[in-house]
């Protein structure tokens, strides 16, 4: 044969019997899975690294405030000024600190020691004896929005509070409507309840994705492509060969993480089994398919990891709602949102494990999903072909 001609295989024949089909699958299934257990990387991803990211994202990300450092400058001195500073030291969301001068407090948040100052004027204490509102300030570092929200908003509770309990009924008094606020699903309201299931839907499309993008590629470049070509099995065999054991570990590490979430971080499972397990299986199929279309056209595994990575975890970590919430999102964004299982798969995960089976939340995902599924499937079939191609 010429040099830059290209060498193709015969042409598949007609299926052999069914037992001896489902014979030479089983070969392949085996084979690979004895290629996974040969190699010490195949441990890392499926069982260490669900586990490293989980606790990462778990205990790394938080959307808790926490305890916020707040400096107090008392100008007054008096009686009131001392008891409104008290319930501020005393409250389970600041730790306060006495400074002399707004100097001192602005040197404080100046160097991040302080993320806000509450500022008693002198004449607090006079104003409020004489029947007249006296006067604060609370100054936030506006750096961070967030917890400069989180101070005004509980610096408003506490100063409320207090004047209900310690001014004369004259001067506090009660709102005509009061709003009493509870937290569906959430009741404590910690982050990590939300963070947590969003967290494995990144865990899982970087495992599917990473995986199975390197199968072929690695093939090629081990140079045991041109002998699997060569043997009697069809495309399809070939296909779920491959397909039949990764998913299998993507399932083991799906497994893990969710009881990860239940036991370490103590989030709610109030869903069924049985539906954790259908909702993941169709979405790992369409990850695991998106990395097997990955590694078909790229032959390289470099090439082909860093295509998974780009393709599977940076829209995952980002447009999928696990951090960010997809409706401050730009209408474009929102709109390529739509495209993306991790997106229907984060909303899935966070409803089983903190609401139960809403079959009206599953079943439009699990329709694009599947569907998805089915394409990149297909796609990866209609490009597997047994043909050498000589490349320059």
């Amino acid at each position: 044969m010429e040099a830059g001609a290209s060498a193709q295989a015969p042409p598949e024949r007609g299926a052999p019997p069914r037992h001896l089909w489902l014979r030479q699958l089983c070969a392949l299934i085996v084979k690979e899975f004895e290629e996974i257990v040969r190699d010490p990387s195949s441990y890392l991803v499926a069982g260490v690294l669900p586990l490293s990211f989980l606790l990462l994202f778990g205990y790394g990300i938080t959307l808790d405030a926490g305890i916020l450092k707040l400096a107090v400058l008392d100008e007054s001195g008096g009686s009131r000024a001392l008891s409104l500073a008290a319930d501020f030291a005393h409250s389970p969301w600041f730790a306060t600190v006495h400074v002399a001068s707004m100097g001192d407090a602005a040197q404080k948040m100046r160097d991040s020691e302080v993320q806000g100052v509450l500022v008693i004027r002198g004449d607090f204490d006079q104003e409020l004896a004489a029947g007249r509102t006296g006067a604060l300030q609370v100054i936030v570092d506006g750096a961070e929005p967030n917890t400069a929200q989180y101070i005004r908003n509980y610096s408003q509770g506490l100063i409320g509070d207090w004047q209900m309990t310690a001014l004369p009924d004259g001067q506090a008094q009660a709102a005509p409507v009061t709003l009493e606020a509870r937290y569906w699903y959430n009741p404590t309201a910690k982050s990590e309840r939300f963070l947590v299931p969003g967290a494995i839907t990144v865990i899982m499309t970087l495992i599917g994705t990473l995986l199975t993008s390197l199968v072929f590629a690695r093939e090629w470049e081990r140079g045991t492509m041109e002998a699997l070509i060569a043997t009697p099995v069809t495309r399809l065999q070939l296909l779920l060969g491959k397909l039949v054991p990764y998913f299998c570990m993507g399932m083991f590490s799906m497994g893990l993480c969710a009881a990860a979430a239940v036991t370490l971080f103590e989030v709610p499972f109030r869903g069924s089994l049985g539906a954790l397990l259908l909702l993941s299986t169709v979405f790992m199929l369409s990850a695991l398919g998106q990395g097997l279309l990955i590694s078909v056209c790229l032959r390289g595994q470099l090439v082909a990891a860093e295509a998974g990575l780009f393709s599977g975890f940076l829209p995952a970590l980002m447009l999928s709602g696990f951090v960010f919430d997809i409706n401050s999102m730009p209408e474009v964004l929102q709109m390529l949102t739509r495209l993306l299982p991790a997106r229907y798969f984060n909303t899935c995960l966070r409803t089983i494990f903190l609401t139960g089976d809403v079959w009206s939340i599953f079943a439009p995902s699990l329709l694009f999903m599947g569907l998805l599924a089915a394409l990149l499937l297909g796609l990866v079939y209609k490009n597997l072909t047994k043909r050498l191609d000589t490349r320059a």
